[in-house]
């Protein structure tokens, strides 16, 4: 079997044009695995605040600061691409801004709280925005029975992507340490590494990913206007797209456990297991091994089964994560749970995005995308903060924040038994689009 098959694609979408797309989750993957997971967050909290009890708390609050402006940026920027047909060229600009903040995390040394704080709001917004461009995309390539398939695709190559930077990263810090190189020296190259790997894998993306939309013959005030209008329509037609919003529900919530670990698992495990930077960068390695296997196996399996069940075992897996790493009282089961963390990881953000392109009708891509976005990037504010605010209230119990975590994976579970798949399809057929066969 092709490691791309034609048969899970749209009519004129070639191989070449899928691997440039999926290329870009193999671009940014490595913003989110050295800078959000492995690196900056324990860096920012026990250098740049220079240890001390708010640090943990205060990092969160600046990624809910910058995903809030994500929220509020992308129905503007979803109609503005809409109208000029312009979702490429935005791609572009956010990745540009993207890089050029994570090369500015190179000069943060201990006490830049303003530089740090700065440029993380502004590369994670760019990258958020980026992601959201991308996932916009994946209903023109692959076919609406294939989307889990194709889904997987990016996703597992994205995890290489973050291994590739995570590995360059980690042989920096190995050699670094092995001359008895500070941390303000190792890490601020780290960020400078993943700045280079993140612009060279794009380039490959903006070559081969084609623009298919055409310019509307509105103004872009006049879209804009339009695509609030939509977006508050949207949001409340819920007999209509009954399916999407108990999906956007769902996706809040265990969007909200998935964001916490990804911004605190590296917190974690040196405040509660005293990992050192290359043991916790080790540790990332494996799960992005486990999660790129994950995401590009169960992309397959989840065509199967269907989305919605393989969202539900993915959800399991994360609670009985969750709870391994709070019992952990030594590296072993914290690995064991690392492993399973990456198993889930990427199969659960394919299963979701997946089920968000079964529900959006093929004329209002952008528009759908954009509310999926904006429910993952108020998870994305949740997640983190109730961490850093359960640790911060309980002077430092990273346990009862874990804990806090696992419960936001429950009631995803729950929400999720409320989602018809057989009923949300016939919705977005309503509205113009095809069913799945």
């Amino acid at each position: 079997m092709p490691l791309f098959d034609t048969q899970a694609l749209n009519p004129g979408v070639a191989r070449r044009e899928v691997f440039g797309w999926a290329m870009y989750d193999f671009a940014n993957s490595g913003y989110t695995t050295v800078v959000l997971t492995a690196v900056f967050n324990a860096y920012f909290v026990g250098v740049v605040a220079d240890g001390a009890d708010w640090g943990t708390f205060v990092w969160t609050l600046v990624l809910g600061l910058s995903n809030a402006l994500v929220m509020l940026a992308t129905p503007v920027l979803g109609a503005w691409a809409d109208a000029r047909a312009a979702k490429k060229l935005l791609l572009v600009a956010t990745t540009v801004g993207c890089v050029l903040a994570t090369a500015a995390l190179g000069g943060v040394g201990r006490g830049d709280l303003w530089l740090a704080v700065g440029a993380i709001v502004v590369s994670n917004f760019c990258y958020a925005i980026g992601e959201q461009l991308t996932a916009a995309f994946l209903p023109e390539l692959a076919q609406r029975k294939a989307m889990g398939r194709v889904s997987g695709w990016g996703w597992s190559l994205g995890y290489f992507g973050g291994m590739l930077t995570l590995g360059l990263s980690l042989g920096y810090v190995i050699w670094a340490q092995g001359q008895g190189l500070p941390a303000t020296h190792f890490v601020p190259v780290t960020m400078l590494i993943t700045a280079v790997v993140y612009a060279l894998a794009s380039l490959a993306t903006f070559a081969l990913l084609k623009e298919r939309a055409v310019p509307q013959p509105v103004s872009v005030k006049g879209a804009v206007g339009t695509a609030l209008q939509r977006l508050h329509r949207t949001w409340h037609e819920a007999r209509r797209f009954e399916d999407f919003r108990w999906l956007l529900a769902c996706a809040v919530f265990y969007q909200a456990g998935i964001a916490g670990v990804i911004a605190l698992a590296a917190i974690y495990a040196e405040e509660v297991l005293g990992f050192k930077q290359t043991q916790t960068m080790a540790l990332i390695f494996l799960v992005n091994i486990a999660s790129a296997a994950g995401a590009f196996a169960f992309g397959y399996w989840q065509d199967r089964i269907g989305h919605r069940k393989a969202l539900g075992l993915t959800l399991w897996g994360w609670v009985l994560m969750t709870l391994l790493a709070m019992a952990a009282t030594t590296p072993g089961p914290f690995w064991v749970a690392a492993v399973i963390a990456g198993l889930c990881m990427g199969s659960s953000q394919s299963a979701g995005r997946a089920l968000a392109g079964l529900f959006a009708p093929p004329d209002r891509l952008a528009e759908f995308y954009g509310l999926w976005t904006f429910a993952t990037r108020a998870s994305a504010i949740v997640g983190p903060i109730t961490y850093g605010l359960v640790t911060w209230l309980t002077g430092g119990n990273h346990r009862l924040g874990i804990l806090s975590t696992g419960l936001f994976f429950v009631v995803g579970l729950l929400l999720l038994r409320r989602i018809d798949v057989t009923r949300g399809q016939a919705a977005a057929l309503a509205a113009g689009a095809p069913s799945e066969k």
